[in-house]
């Protein structure tokens, strides 16, 4: 009898999910963060195992509109050093919404809580962020905040109204 119940390439196969930032259910950018990355790690799924890469790909949009509690975007501060003496930089995360976008801020976030190993940019790269709505991953999506969208998808409609017709 084989050992590897349910390790299958269905298993291992990777859904898309989007997460619009404009509806009004949204949660903070925090918690926002730490959801998106357990679904690029794939603890949703059955399968998950630390040392495999079975995690789904997410794309966020409308990330101008990115929420923040408390003073966290006059406050917040983002460093960088090149190791050279007296090159630490630092910005706001009020300065980095202007400069790069909402998708950097979300994007430095779930970087921090992704574990800090050899699969961390892996995983960081089936992040997809957009400051607006229009994104190119339409034909992809499959889950839309958290719903399925399986009857969308051309051949499973083509193969339901063939069983209606029958």
């Amino acid at each position: 009898m084989s050992q590897t119940v349910g390790r299958t390439r269905l298993a291992y196969s990777r859904t898309w999910h989007h997460i619009s930032l404009s509806a009004a259910s949204t949660p903070p950018l925090g918690r926002l963060a730490s959801r998106i990355a357990l679904i690029l790690m794939g603890k949703h799924k059955p399968i998950w195992d630390p040392s495999t890469d079975c995690g789904d790909y997410v794309v966020a949009t409308s990330c101008t509109d990115l929420l923040v509690t408390g003073k966290k975007m006059q406050q917040k501060k983002y460093y960088t050093h090149s190791t050279r003496p007296g090159s630490l930089k630092a910005i706001s995360m009020e300065g980095m919404m202007r400069k790069w976008g909402g998708g950097e801020v979300l994007r430095k976030a779930v970087r921090g809580m992704l574990p800090k190993n050899r699969l961390r940019d892996k995983r960081l790269d089936r992040l997809k962020v957009f400051e607006g709505a229009a994104h190119p991953y339409k034909d992809n999506l499959v889950k839309v905040d958290g719903r399925t969208r399986i009857v969308d998808v051309p051949e499973v409609r083509a193969e339901m109204e063939k069983a209606r017709a029958l």
